[in-house]
């Protein structure tokens, strides 16, 4: 069975029942086993009706290679990953994420929470896994055993002990879960559902778990899904909003005038204060992220290291140079002290610090983080990626400052605006990435791009 448009570049990713099915995750489960070598393996799974399923056939792909498996429930993806690096245990979170609901995916990793990716096993993964599907499971003697665990407190006592907010001025929060796992992890980490309250008053805007998202889609990454959120930071007078997808693994972040401020103001916050307790050490950041990122790292005796999208190859880089931090411009980031993975839960925890450490507004403290004007991710549906990037570097030859290729195509212009425009690896789309040192500078690239992307004019 040919699996190569469910298994994308670094994970599992497809429409339920018709792509991805629970025979497949069976034989998923048993083919990750063979290519970990893990005896003992951890699954978790969000809030979609598809999950627990989805997970249980996996587990028992995995009991079947004679791996035993320890089941921990609902859970956001940061939570799985605490959960493999707590353990010591290869893992799966059964997730697809801010897709919309009939869409479910995994994501796997090795023990200690080391990613999975195309180049890391997952193409070992997928072959195997086809070879189970064509030809059907071998028999076994020893089957593994199963049990369950509740890591939720665990889980919020961690990051508790990475960021101490109990000595903050008092905030108040207004933080949109959007149906996702934000509604399960917040109350825990931010509130007193387990541990000690802190000083927040958190304003909980759709915390009902609902795979469906009948409010609005768990992607904050499109400005639509920022409303509701935008308008009641400001109806309640709230200090900051905070949104998390579906999967809580990345986090947004608006000011109390509802402004959303940039992934990229957040990835330099945050590497600031990281850079002050590991100083002179390396920070990530992808090639989409601001160029103030890598200046202010600079500026504050980092070394910046500059890397392609996605979480495999970032932590696979992370580890390498072993540096404290990364940050993406769609909001993921990435932390040592938790295994290299990313958590949407500990970056909001370093705003919220930051912010409370001292008595400006988020505004104010986030101004100095922006240096430039960018367009946001714009996504384009086309039928022909590869003629329609061609088109670009043709346009572009001779003009630029450069043209690079590590992830798509990143042109440089003269007068110091940039843009990025790349495939997405999980939907059948162009991103396009634009920055410029003024509106306007911004704006004529951003069109021009756009042009060539739509319908190949360059208007």
């Amino acid at each position: 069975m040919d699996l190569s448009a469910l298994v994308k570049a670094y994970d599992v990713r497809g429409t339920v029942p018709d792509q991805l099915d629970e025979s497949i995750a069976r034989a998923i489960g048993a083919a990750f086993v063979d290519v970990t070598g893990a005896d003992r393996i951890v699954t978790a799974h969000d809030m979609r009706e598809t999950g627990p399923g989805l997970a249980r056939a996996f587990a028992e792909g995995a009991l079947h290679r004679g791996a035993s498996v320890v089941e921990a429930g609902l859970s956001s993806t940061d939570m799985l990953y605490f959960a493999s690096g707590h353990l010591g245990l290869a893992g799966a979170m059964f997730t697809a994420s801010h897709n919309p609901a009939q869409y479910n995916g995994i994501k796997m990793c090795r023990a200690n929470a080391v990613a999975i990716g195309q180049d890391s096993g997952l193409t070992d993964i997928r072959d195997r896994a086809s070879e189970y599907l064509d030809r059907g499971l071998p028999a076994t003697d020893a089957p593994g055993s199963v049990e369950q665990a509740d890591l939720l407190t665990a889980y919020a006592e961690y990051l508790r002990g990475l960021v101490d907010l109990s000595g903050i001025r008092r905030l108040k929060v207004v933080v949109d879960a959007g149906n996702g796992m934000g509604g399960y992890t917040v109350p825990a980490v931010l509130g007193d559902a387990v541990l000690a309250p802190l000083p927040l008053d958190i304003v909980p805007l759709y915390f009902e778990l609902d795979g469906s998202f009948p409010n609005h889609e768990a992607n904050p990454l499109e400005p639509a899904n920022l409303v509701d959120l935008q308008k009641a930071v400001v109806a309640e007078r709230a200090d900051l909003g905070v949104a998390f997808d579906g999967d809580a693994d990345r986090c947004f972040v608006v000011d109390a005038d509802g402004r959303p401020v940039p992934p990229s103001a957040i990835t330099a916050l945050v590497a600031t204060r990281e850079l002050a307790k590991h100083p002179g050490s390396a920070v990530i950041h992808n090639l989409i992220t601001s160029h103030a990122v890598p200046e202010i790292v600079r500026e504050h005796g980092g070394v910046p290291i500059r890397t392609r999208v996605g979480h495999s190859f970032i932590k696979a880089e992370m580890a390498r140079v072993d540096a404290v931090f990364g940050g993406e411009h769609s909001a993921h980031y990435y932390f040592k002290d938790f295994w290299f993975a990313d958590t949407g839960m500990l970056a909001a925890m370093h705003v919220l610090a930051a912010l409370g450490e001292q008595e400006r507004t988020l505004a104010d403290l986030t101004a100095e983080f922006t240096r430039y004007v960018a367009s946001g991710e714009i996504n384009s549906t086309v039928d022909d990626q590869a003629a329609r990037m061609a088109a670009i570097r043709e346009a572009f030859a001779g003009r630029a400052e450069s043209v690079g290729e590590l992830d798509g195509l990143t042109v440089q212009m003269p007068d110091g605006a940039w843009f990025n425009v790349r495939a997405s690896n999980t939907e059948p789309l162009l991103r396009l990435n634009v920055e410029g040192p003024t509106e306007e500078s911004m704006a004529a690239v951003r069109d021009e791009a756009l042009g060539l992307i739509r319908d190949g004019s360059g208007a």
